[in-house]
């Protein structure tokens, strides 16, 4: 019974279960915000705890994302493309396993970001989360899509949002090289291997936003093939 109400529901909707999975996904970067606040305090158990609620948030993403890939119908009525919108779970899926890898990797280490570039990361780290939110704010537009028969002013507005995105992430780019360089002039100052986990830390935050860009592009590549 419980399957076949399922089946109902992606009958109806393929995209909610969809809207549904980025919305986990943007709560679960989100959450690295207080993370790192917490991590510029050396709380660290409160960035443990925040690190569960993440961890738990990924879960969550990646049970319906299988729930998604065992239910999802492969009939020829479905109103998009089966792959399409697998490939676009996977793009969104990555977004969590990102964000859990983040905190696992910094909480692993106690790892601190030096005081004179906290302000500086903080930006950073916000502004490639815009970019996920920017990314869930147009697959959010799915289901109207589906209803213009991806047609008129509503193909406009997704598009417009791709671009924004777009945007969003080359600021990141740019962002990012200022925040590395000016790690470079402090790496005298620093553990040796704290300064390669910073790095890693720094494109892997990037990388929250490289993920976002390629859920818009898959988007885009939906929108193209109608």
């Amino acid at each position: 019974m419980a399957r076949n109400t399922i089946l109902g529901v992606f009958a109806k909707s393929p995209i909610k279960p969809l809207e549904k999975h980025i919305r986990l996904v943007v709560k679960c970067s989100n959450q690295l915000i207080p993370f790192f606040s917490a991590c510029y305090e050396q709380d660290w158990s409160e960035a443990t705890k925040i690190r569960r609620k993440i961890s738990k948030l990924e879960q969550d993403a990646d049970t319906l994302k299988r729930q998604l890939r065992l239910e999802l119908p492969g009939g020829l009525f479905m109103p998009v493309d089966r792959a399409d919108l697998l490939e676009l779970l996977t793009q969104q899926d990555k977004i969590a396993n990102c964000s859990k890898d983040i905190a696992g990797r910094v909480l692993g280490r106690k790892l601190e970001i030096p005081t004179s570039l906290q302000e500086q990361f903080s930006a950073y780290l916000v502004r490639c989360i815009e970019a996920t939110e920017k990314a869930a704010e147009a697959i959010n537009e799915l289901d109207d899509l589906l209803e213009t028969g991806f047609r008129g002013r509503e193909v406009a507005l997704v598009e417009k949002m791709i671009n924004q995105l777009d945007e969003i992430e080359d600021d990141t780019d740019t962002m990012q090289i200022a925040l590395r360089k000016d790690l470079l002039a402090l790496e005298a100052t620093l553990n040796p291997v704290d300064v390669i986990f910073l790095y890693q830390i720094i494109d892997w935050v990037g990388s929250l936003a490289d993920l976002a860009e390629r859920v818009g592009a898959r988007l885009e590549i939906l929108l193209a093939r109608k």
